[in-house]
């Protein structure tokens, strides 16, 4: 199952309400299959714009990140679900990438890049390229037809 990293903005309520709101998107997430690896609170702050949602504007929000394994049908069924949450303002939902795990020596490094083997490589692939040459396809004039 692929990570996913959800933000969500809620609507500044009391704390029973927002543990109830919270409790309430985690268990959506659980019943589509997936699983909670990480809660981020980033308190109340003012949004960067008047929001609407649900008939109402909001200048402020309270900030959350979750982050949760889940299977890739499920993202869309959780977008609609969260859509439809009445205390929530915006949420998004990204798909975290895994890290490219990059072998690094520092003797190779501080080599000059033509003694290093990749970039040799990258020569070598470079003089294997064939390139295309204009042909002049011409209808057999021996003269320019467009010239004056």
């Amino acid at each position: 199952m692929p990570l996913y990293e959800l933000s969500l903005i809620l609507r500044v309520v009391s704390k029973p309400e927002l543990v109830a709101s919270l409790k309430r998107s985690a268990e959506t997430i659980v019943q589509q299959g997936g699983v909670l690896r990480q809660f981020i609170s980033m308190g109340t702050n003012p949004l960067p714009y008047k929001m609407r949602a649900h008939t109402h504007w909001h200048r402020e929000g309270i900030h959350f990140t979750m982050k949760f394994d889940a299977p890739s049908f499920a993202v869309e069924i959780l977008k609609d679900e969260f859509k439809r949450d009445i205390d929530l303002i915006r949420t998004h939902v990204v798909k975290l990438e895994e890290p490219i795990k990059h072998e690094c020596t520092l003797e190779e490094e501080l080599k000059p890049p033509a003694y290093r083997k990749d970039v040799q490589q990258l020569i070598e692939e470079g003089k294997k390229t064939i390139r295309n040459q204009f042909q002049q396809n011409t209808p057999g004039f021996d003269y320019y037809p467009f010239q004056k």
